[in-house]
């Protein structure tokens, strides 16, 4: 499988399903809207939010796509940007992507604290059910 499809499926993707893990050890997964940008999954959540504060307790969490026939999957680190600007400047492409102001994506903070996180990958799995021994893929981040 090459990378360049694996990266072209992570950025047009619609919805993205997040999976985090509870304090108390259950999981978590939600549908939620995001970017593939720089080798890294950006999505916005409120802090206080489940998944706010799963990621809180527990930055590890795994992030994939809709589709059990041609699979992508991320397992890594997600941490709020704390950063102004990589929020000014990743916010518009969230905006572009999903055909919203930059208003509606409340930018800056929510009362909470940061409300963009990043997703940084350790290793992305990719693979087409149909054809998986020949499309099984694993890559690794440092």
């Amino acid at each position: 499988m090459p990378w360049a499809r694996v990266e072209r499926r992570l950025r047009t993707a619609e919805t993205y399903w997040l999976a985090t893990t509870r304090p108390d050890g259950r999981p978590h997964a939600m549908p939620v809207h995001g970017l593939w940008h720089e080798r890294a999954f950006w999505f916005a959540t409120d802090r206080g939010s489940v998944k706010g504060r799963n990621l809180a307790a527990n930055p590890a969490a795994s992030v994939h796509l809709e589709s059990a026939a041609d699979v992508v999957i991320a397992e890594g680190s997600a941490a709020p940007v704390e950063d102004e600007a990589t929020t000014v400047a990743v916010t518009p492409l969230l905006a572009a992507k999903y055909g919203a102001g930059e208003g509606e994506l409340a930018l800056g903070s929510s009362p909470d604290g940061p409300w963009l996180y990043v997703l940084r990958p350790r290793i992305i799995h990719a693979w087409v059910e149909a054809a998986l021994p020949e499309t099984r893929a694993r890559w690794a981040f440092g």
